[in-house]
């Protein structure tokens, strides 16, 4: 599922000679020596006193799982599995990170981001290589291919994709004026030209809500349809350099000055509030923001989703199941994490949360193909999202420093919003914090 990225100004890091993986990562000042305290003599497993098996399996946001744990226990009895739910994945990250430095502490499975593998596949030897004939050909040939090693171990069995539409309040759209039909809608949302133009018209009907949800889920919404934002094919950082980077930059740091954007933090406090307060009328929505939206908008009316995205089509997020080698049962988490992300086990978390599967068997099954959301105004989420997988056309490289330097990009766009910096001033501060990290 892919997820939000770290939501708050992380400080200066030193260069390192060569491996910047998650070590690289671990000094993140006040942040870091907080969760130091988090980290645990000995693993995450245990055995109970009437001999069953403990696994345990850390996620974050909305995986769909709690039924699936459920069901997996009762077809074995001899395992027992709790899992740890994290609001937000730079939450889940931190502590991950302080573990795996530590030595000790980690879950016997780990849910890892998709923007956040590269930098695990950097210390692979740290997770079991999960490589079996049984799962080989199991995902999309890109989604397996982003988690597995240069030399062929498989480090991360995929879990979901992010296929994007947009989301809209159709009930704030009628107050403004514009169609709410999700045909109609979407006419509006075939470019990022039409869909800003659009949203400069809905603020002057509608005062007090925005356009849209945060420039930082905007931002990462057109840096998705980059092919090389950040990095080159040979790694070489080309984020500074990159006029295609540097026009989303502009972009939506005017388009907040427009006042279509909230000035709030994605994934903040505030944030999640204003789904209840009509905060803002529509968001970039891959499949496993549905869950989130139906969570935080609970009892509010009105949400849709269209078939449609500007510019064609882009990929948000995603995730994987790792297997740390801290842990004491790896067989036994291995054999979960299979089962977990397993066709049919896939195809039940979407219904339960709209995660889209990266499976291949999944994704003609008329549970997905058919799959309507009642919170959507009944909307045919699968047929939908399915649309918007195979509108995918590009998917971003992300090297080993993708992670922090969209990181450093999206707080120089949180800065923005904030008003502690001009788009100048905020882009100045980006490039010394990717020379810092290159």
């Amino acid at each position: 599922m892919q997820h939000p990225h770290l939501s708050r100004p992380r400080p200066s890091r030193p260069d390192r000679p060569r491996r910047r993986g998650w070590r690289a990562s671990l000094a993140l000042g006040a942040t870091g020596v907080l969760l130091l305290g988090l980290a645990a003599c000995g693993g995450d497993s245990e055995a109970d006193s009437d001999g069953k098996i403990t696994l345990t399996v850390a996620t974050f946001n909305e995986f769909g799982y709690e039924e699936l744990i459920k069901e997996y226990m009762e077809l074995n009895p001899d395992i027992k599995v709790v899992q740890k739910k994290t609001g937000t994945w730079e939450e889940h990250r931190d502590n991950l990170y302080t573990k795996l430095a530590a030595g000790s502490g980690l879950s016997d499975i780990e849910a890892i981001e998709g923007d956040g593998m590269p930098a695990i596949l950097e210390e692979a030897d740290a997770f079991v290589d999960l490589t079996d004939d049984e799962v080989d050909g199991r995902w999309l040939d890109w989604k397996q291919k982003a988690g597995t090693t240069s030399d062929g171990r498989l480090i991360g069995y995929g879990t979901d994709i992010g296929p994007e539409g947009i989301c809209y309040r159709a009930d704030l759209f009628e107050k403004a004026g514009l169609p709410t039909d999700r045909a109609e809608v979407a006419k509006l949302f075939e470019s990022w030209d039409s869909y800003f133009e659009t949203g400069k018209e809905f603020i002057k009907k509608v005062p007090g809500t925005a356009w849209y949800d945060s420039s930082k889920g905007t931002s990462q919404a057109m840096i998705n349809q980059l092919e090389y934002p950040f990095e080159d094919a040979d790694n070489n950082v080309v984020a500074t350099t990159n006029p295609e980077v540097k026009r989303v930059f502009d972009t939506v740091t005017s388009m907040q000055a427009a006042g279509l954007a909230t000035n709030l933090d994605q994934w903040s406090n505030d944030w999640v509030a204003a789904f209840q307060n009509d905060g803002f009328a529509t968001m970039a929505c891959p499949g496993w923001m549905l869950g989130v939206i139906e969570g935080n908008a609970d009892g509010v009316t009105g949400w849709d989703i269209a078939d449609a995205f500007p510019g064609g089509g882009g990929n948000w997020g995603g995730s994987f199941l790792t297997v740390p080698a801290q842990s004491e049962h790896p067989e036994e988490a291995k054999a979960l994490a299979a089962w977990l992300t397993a066709p049919e086990q896939q195809l039940k978390a979407f219904e339960a949360k709209g995660t889209f599967p990266s499976q291949v068997e999944a994704l003609d099954d008329p549970v997905l193909t058919g799959a309507t959301n009642a919170f959507f105004n009944d909307a045919p989420t699968g047929e939908i999202l399915s649309n918007r997988a195979q509108a995918v056309t590009i998917q971003p490289y992300k090297g080993p420093k993708y992670a922090d330097i969209i990181t450093a990009f999206q707080n120089a766009v949180l800065r923005v919003d904030e008003g502690q910096e001009s788009p100048d001033e905020a882009w100045e501060s980006f490039v010394a914090d990717v020379e810092r990290i290159g």
